[in-house]
Formats: structure tokens, C-alpha cells, sequence
């Protein structure tokens, strides 16, 4: 979770969506956060794996996205880990969004959360599921890569 100098600093990051599914373009996003959130998020306290987004009413919603209590807060003013937050996008990468999700069958997934000189910044997915025998064949051939690299060392 360095900072490497031009104001970028990741901060959470969904692994698994790499192996669940195939992923076809990335958008990014701002997301809308109380105090304590963002507190929280620069304390790295975030995590993305079971995250997904949705689009209603022309909005797209982050749901299932934990984000911990901030410590030092009091119980009244913490917020919902698990609470639903709106993405800040422009209306027409939302537009698009929309034509792909409904009619193509595919699911927004967030990649990575990091700040982006000050702002709390996700990463986007336009993502299509992969089925078992996607999933072995990605492994064997990832397997087959760090066979050669080995090799290649010798």
C-alpha cells in the first residue's frame, strides 16, 4: 500500500475477480463515502471480494463492499460496514453500462479501491463469468508459464 510519488496508493483489491471471471473492460469510478469511511479506507481497512455493482434508476450502487468501523469513532457516528454506496460516474459511461449489462447478460465487478491524489477511486470491471473448465484451463496454463520461467532460470 505505498504511495509511489504521483498521488496513487492502492488501497484494497479484489484478487479472486481475476479467476471468477473474464473480464472485458475496466471503467473508474469515484464513490461516495462518510467521514468515518474514508478514514477508514485510507487506514486500508477495505475489502472488495464479495463486491458487486448495480445499475437503478440511471445510478450505479457498489453493494456488498466491506468496509471496517473506523477505531477512534464513536459507536453513534460509525458507519454500516456492509451499507450500499453510490458511484460517481458520467452519464454516458453509465448509458453505456447499461446497453451491456441488460441486453449482454454480463456483471460490474470492482477490481481495486485506491486513493488517487485525495479522492477514493474503484476500479470497475465489466466482467462475463467463467465456468469450471475456464477456471482449470487458466490455472494450467498459469502453472505452464511458471514451469518455463523455472526452466528458464536454470
Amino acid at each position: 500500500m505505498a504511495d509511489n510519488g504521483d498521488g496513487y496508493k492502492v488501497v484494497a483489491e479484489n484478487r479472486q475477480a481475476r479467476f471468477e471471471y473474464e473480464i472485458l473492460e475496466t471503467f473508474e469510478a469515484g464513490i461516495e463515502l462518510v467521514g468515518t469511511e474514508v478514514k477508514s479506507v485510507r487506514a486500508g481497512k477495505a475489502n472488495l471480494r464479495d463486491g458487486f455493482a448495480l445499475i437503478r434508476n440511471g445510478e450505479v450502487w457498489l453493494h456488498n463492499v466491506h468496509i471496517s468501523p473506523h477505531d477512534t469513532a464513536s459507536q453513534y457516528f460509525n458507519h454500516d460496514p456492509r451499507r450500499t454506496r453510490k458511484l460517481l460516474m458520467h452519464r454516458q459511461e453509465i448509458r453505456k453500462l447499461i446497453g451491456k449489462v441488460e441486453q449482454q447478460g454480463l456483471t460490474l465487478v470492482p477490481l481495486k479501491m485506491y486513493l488517487k491524489r485525495g479522492w477514493v477511486k474503484v476500479s470497475l470491471a465489466l466482467a462475463r463469468g467463467k465456468k469450471l473448465h475456464d477456471k482449470r484451463e487458466d490455472l494450467k496454463q498459469k502453472q505452464a508459464k511458471r514451469e518455463m520461467q523455472r526452466a528458464m532460470k536454470r
